[in-house]
């Protein structure tokens, strides 16, 4: 069982300014104002961890009996698929204590389209689960979700038996899938990829045969480690992962909170030279996830995750470039603009290569990432595959895009908190995908007022 998860902040900085309007309220502006006031000091917990919440309800609707699912990740990414499950009669209700229960299994075809709004995670799995299923589904997403690279799981999907229609060949949803009668399959990636991965083994327990994926690269663990934990049979053999078919049953999931968030809060203690603290508790500690803390600590950031509660510690530090290359990304390809933001005031010349995957993310990540840094007064140029950023940069107030991008967003937030003046930034809407409440911890933070932008 994960055995984190909640998300509040337990502690707040003294002498900080309350937010110009309710918290409720900042996740919902198009564009937010950050002035910024210094360091980031405290403790918090942050969201349940968003790609093992996905995860969780996806096997609970497959699942025979009902789910209680503690934590779940309620931003809108996760929102999506739990409504997208009651499409096939799954039975979803939340009790008074905030748990989520899921009853399964899923008793025919989607009753409607399946609208997965930014979650890239949420429709690449959902489509696994609709190839095996006998009938209809369609899914799509928002303007920036139909943009995305589908046909990383079309092709195996068709491979396995599903018929898998969509824009361009099925390589852009809307997508069209008509499931049923699968027959299981060996299969190796062209790139490492965890939502390829997953996709295929859900689709897995309804083949007849086994299902293997070979990695190039091992990617994170969450659907191997929670089909163990709904009683599927899984086998983990170095970068090979094989799924049996068969039925699963429900169970209780407790979400821990997620790392990917806590990445943000790393990087505000680091970005001012002195004084910064923050304190993450009750994070997820499996495999593939704490990667970022390892970067940090190769660029000389006093930082600590203890991997028996789950709780980071991170203290400001002089940070100094480094290399990342194809081998680093697997396990930091969520992290890499705050990374970015890092290596900007880091001390050296930090480049990064082996990227070419995060072209294809809600954004294309390596430019807004580019794009953002400038923003700030840093020197950066792009590459193909990556970026050169020139660090030792006193970072100033600008005005930012997140082009629809909830990392390019919070990134952009924990800089302008950390520096003089005020920053703007538009699309900020996009950060209720993954993480509402996020402005609120940032005043409660930083000291720094937040309040619509113009």
């Amino acid at each position: 069982m994960f055995p984190y998860g909640r998300t509040r902040v337990i502690a707040r900085r003294k002498s900080l300014m309350a937010p110009a309007v309710s918290d409720s309220d900042l996740d919902a502006v198009s564009s937010l104002q950050v002035t910024g006031a210094g360091p980031a000091r405290g403790l918090l917990q942050v969201p349940g961890d968003k790609s093992i919440s996905h995860r969780a309800v996806l096997m609970a609707a497959m699942a025979h009996g009902p789910t209680v699912i503690t934590g779940l990740s309620m931003g809108q990414d996760v929102t999506h698929t739990l409504g997208g499950v009651q499409q096939f009669g799954v039975s979803v209700t939340s009790t008074d204590d905030g748990r989520v229960r899921v009853e399964g299994p899923i008793r025919h075809e989607p009753a409607d389209i399946l609208d997965h709004g930014n979650a890239g995670t949420g429709i690449r799995l959902t489509a696994g689960v609709c190839a095996g299923i006998d009938g209809v589904s369609v899914l799509t997403g928002d303007r920036f979700l139909r943009r995305r690279p589908m046909d990383r799981i079309a092709e195996p999907l068709r491979t396995m038996g599903a018929r898998v229609d969509g824009r361009e060949r099925g390589r852009l949803a809307p997508l069209v899938i008509r499931g049923g009668r699968l027959t299981g399959i060996t299969y190796s990636p062209k790139q490492a990829s965890a939502q390829v991965k997953s996709a295929l083994l859900l689709a897995g327990l309804s083949a007849a045969g086994p299902t293997t994926v070979e990695e190039v690269h091992p990617t994170r663990r969450h659907t191997e480690e929670m089909l163990t934990q709904f009683g599927g049979r899984v086998r983990v053999e170095g970068n090979r992962v094989t799924v049996e078919p068969g039925d699963l049953t429900g169970t209780q999931v407790v979400v821990p909170g997620d790392p990917s968030q806590a990445a943000f809060w790393a990087v505000a203690a680091l970005l001012a030279p002195e004084h910064g603290e923050v304190v993450v508790e009750n994070l997820y500690t499996g495999f593939g996830r704490s990667d970022f803390v390892n970067v940090l600590e190769r660029m000389g950031a006093d930082i600590d995750f203890d991997l028996t509660t789950g709780t980071l510690t991170v203290k400001a530090s002089r940070l100094r470039a480094v290399d990342l290359t194809a081998e680093d990304i697997p396990g930091i390809v969520d992290e890499v603009p705050a990374l970015a933001m890092a290596a900007a005031v880091a001390e050296g010349t930090t480049v990064i290569s082996g990227a070419g995957e995060l072209r294809a993310k809600e954004s294309d990540r390596i430019a807004s990432t580019a794009r953002l840094l400038r923003a700030f007064g840093v020197q950066v140029s792009e590459t193909e595959d990556g970026m050169v950023i020139e660090g030792g940069s006193r970072l100033r107030a600008g005005r930012v895009d997140s082009h629809g991008d909830h990392r390019i967003a919070m990134t952009a937030a924990v800089a302008a908190a950390c520096v003089e003046g005020t920053t703007v930034i538009d699309g900020w809407e996009s950060v209720a995908t993954s993480y509402p409440g996020f402005a609120a911890d940032l005043v409660r933070l930083t000291g720094a007022s937040a309040q619509p932008g113009a």
